[in-house]
Parts: structure tokens; C-alpha cells; sequence
């Protein structure tokens, strides 16, 4: 099972976010790449939770029957 994803960690420059090991930042055990994965509330803010781009959500079917 995987690990509960923290919302608002207190150091979240210290830990890679890739994957669920959450590997210190000058580990990075899993090889998921040269640099660590940042956080969401590193890129997008506190709120980062609320975000929306506005987009409308569509099934796949309806996309493409859409496209056809």
C-alpha cells in the first residue's frame, strides 16, 4: 500500500517526491532521475491543492466519439 501523500510537509526540499520512498534529497535510491522530484507546494504554492485550470473534464469515449 502506498504512503499517505503529505499536503504540507515541513522540509519538502529535503526529500525527493518521485515515488514512495520518499529518499533523501542526495540519495535518490529509486534512480528515478539525476534530480530530485519537487513537491507540489514547491511549484505551485500553498494552495497548490486548490488549483484548477479551468479545463472540463471528459471521458475518453466522449472525446473521441467528439473527434470523430
Amino acid at each position: 500500500m502506498a504512503k499517505k501523500f503529505p499536503v504540507h510537509p515541513a522540509h519538502p526540499e529535503r526529500i525527493c517526491w518521485g515515488c514512495d520512498r520518499y529518499c533523501a534529497a542526495d540519495e535518490l535510491i529509486c534512480g528515478n532521475g539525476s534530480e530530485r522530484t519537487q513537491h507540489p507546494v514547491e511549484m505551485f504554492g500553498d494552495d497548490w491543492q486548490e488549483w484548477d485550470n479551468g479545463a472540463p473534464v471528459q471521458p475518453a469515449a466522449a472525446a473521441a466519439a467528439a473527434a470523430a
